[in-house]
């Protein structure tokens, strides 16, 4: 199983997870501007889950439904981002969390935090 990045970390790209990932999973792409996660590097440690600040970072067994193609996007992407392995500051129009929370309300999605989902 691998963790994912979703749309949560658009034009935020907060890189806390980065400092705490063990295996330099995290790559940074540019369009759109956000971090994603090489699945096949992510050993599924869990660290980065609670230092993102706008909880983007699902484990794939609970990735809310409006968000499950970024699993794909995830693969995908990680291949033509670039590796970064060092914290550094979010996108100047980073948004905070209620923001992001409240898009989702707004689209009429239920906000399911990471480690809230049903089993």
């Amino acid at each position: 199983m691998t963790h994912v990045v979703t749309a949560r970390c658009m034009d935020c790209r907060y890189t806390d997870c980065v400092e705490v990932c063990p295996v330099e999973c995290f790559h940074e792409i540019e369009d759109p501007a956000m971090l994603v996660i090489d699945p096949e590097v992510c050993i599924d440690c869990q660290l980065c889950v609670p230092e993102c600040p706008v909880n983007a970072i699902y484990a794939e067994s609970e990735v809310p439904e409006h968000y499950h193609e970024w699993l794909e996007f995830n693969r995908d992407l990680s291949a033509l981002g670039t590796n970064l392995t060092q914290k550094k500051g979010p996108l100047p129009k980073a948004v905070e969390l209620s923001e992001i929370q409240q898009r989702e309300a707004t689209a009429g999605w239920s906000s399911v935090e990471p480690g809230q989902a049903a089993h």
